[in-house]
């Protein structure tokens, strides 16, 4: 749905493309450079092509890999409380660590722990890390790995991809975590995963002989032995590698979903899909726990007082509940600080606006949602953010985007402050009404507010 109403040309969009899309969104909170999935998926498939498996196979697979940070953010909040650090680059460097090399591991967690802390602080923190390390890195993967697992089933995914997701972190020689899987006791998707991973991070941050040095040295702990080999001979391919380069990846990883599984999304699936990633957001910070949701609903609550048409509000919800994805792009230090942003924090927040409208711009059935939603901190004095746009270039969408924002904003919890009373909240915002708040939607939201607090 464009911004006028109108509906776009293409009336289905691809699965493999939307998800492909978004998984740039998932990048962003593992603090891995943009593609990082969709390049594993690119190594994924190749390996399950090697080995012969069968289409429907693959089509599993294929989304296993893709997916498999899904629950990435739902640990990003406890990362951030035991490094007290920036748990994006922690997670950042962490894939590179042999969890199974104490001295690896060691220097990881002296290194990250209390950066910007005191020496008394930072050991404090490294002594804690050390001595309940085990307990702490069970309970951090188990949280990633099931919901994980449970987001891949909301999106209408089987088993077998949910699985291949759940045990990501297990290890050949059963080290591994959550539950000390061995072998062939790990599903196979689990298996070419977490290999696709490893050589992509290599690869990024060395070269294609120090990603194929890497998985040769952890064949038979983390890696089952019978696939480093295949991962070896393709990479005598130049063609593999190059698979890797940004321009045209979403393409050449899109081609590579089996044609007789390929999947047309409807309406009613790409609602869903704005759901369970507004989740995936919504999770990352215990402050913003169905944030999205909540600004779905006040949005949709608007737009109905002020007549917008069904397919209208539809198309509307979709960009509420997508409007903060690109809050996995900032800190949890910063989204969850008990006190006031300094200069170069608020700097930080102001990017997830961008970010927002990067990602679902990537979609094409986002793409007028991606204006929309990128822009619901702009302000109608032109005083707001990113652009700076005045109220003439200010849609009617965005602002109604932006008042339900505001309002939840307001009532909800925050890490300075507890909720603030609707009555009040009210007074406040209506002393923003004509710089930040369109009058017309504020006069929408005060007679929507009672049937809410009815609900």
């Amino acid at each position: 749905m464009a911004e006028n109403g109108t509906a776009d040309t293409r009336t289905h969009a691809s699965l493999a493309e939307i998800v492909g899309a978004i998984s740039f969104a998932l990048d962003l909170t593992e603090g891995q450079p943009a593609g990082h999935a969709l390049r594993c998926t690119w190594i994924g498939m190749h390996v399950g092509r090697e080995l012969g498996l069968d289409d429907a196979t693959l089509t599993d697979l294929y989304y296993a890999v893709l997916l498999k940070d899904a629950g990435c953010s739902s640990n990003a909040a406890r990362l951030w409380e035991l490094y007290g650090a920036d748990e994006r680059l922690v997670k950042q460097d962490f894939k590179t660590v042999d969890t199974q090399n104490f001295l690896q591991l060691a220097r990881f967690v002296f290194r990250h722990a209390g950066q910007t802390e005191d020496l008394r602080s930072k050991l404090r923190r490294v002594l804690y890390l050390g001595t309940s390390g085990e307990n702490l890195a069970t309970e951090l993967v188990q949280t990633r790995c099931e919901r994980g697992a449970n987001i891949a089933r909301k999106l209408g995914f089987n088993h077998a991809v949910a699985a291949g997701i759940h045990s990501l972190d297990e290890h050949w020689n059963g080290k591994g975590r959550p539950e000390g899987l061995k072998g062939e006791e790990i599903p196979l998707f689990s298996r070419i995963a977490l290999l696709a991973q490893v050589v992509d991070v290599f690869f990024q941050t060395g070269s294609r002989h120090a990603a194929l040095a890497e998985i040769k040295r952890r064949r038979g702990t983390w890696f089952d032995p019978t696939l480093v080999p295949i991962v070896e001979r393709l990479g005598k391919e130049p063609e593999f590698w190059e698979g890797l380069r940004a321009e045209g990846l979403e393409s050449r990883v899109s081609a590579l979903e089996p044609a007789p599984f390929h999947t047309e999304v409807d309406e009613d699936r790409l609602d869903s899909i704005a759901e369970v990633f507004a989740t995936i957001v919504d999770i990352k910070s215990p402050y913003t726990h169905d944030h999205s949701r909540r600004v779905s609903l006040y949005a949709d609550g608007v737009a109905e007082e002020l007549g917008l048409s069904a397919e209208r509000r539809r198309w509307l919800r979709r960009g509420a509940l997508l409007h903060d994805v690109g809050k996995l792009g900032v800190s949890n230090h910063i989204l969850d600080k008990p006190g006031r942003l300094d200069e170069d924090e608020w700097k930080a927040v102001r990017v997830h606006a961008s970010l927002t409208g990067e990602v679902l711009a990537r979609v094409f059935h986002f793409q007028d949602i991606a204006t929309t939603a990128a822009a619901h901190h702009e302000r109608l004095d032109g005083t707001g953010y990113p652009l700076g746009l005045r109220e003439p270039e200010i849609s009617l969408e965005t602002r109604i985007i932006t008042i339900a924002d505001i309002f939840d904003a307001i009532t909800a919890a925050r890490p300075y402050r507890g909720p603030i009373p609707v009555p009040e909240a009210l007074e406040i915002m209506q002393k923003e009404v004509g710089t930040a708040i369109d009058a017309r939607c504020m006069q929408a939201l005060r007679t929507r507010v009672p049937s809410w607090a009815m609900d």
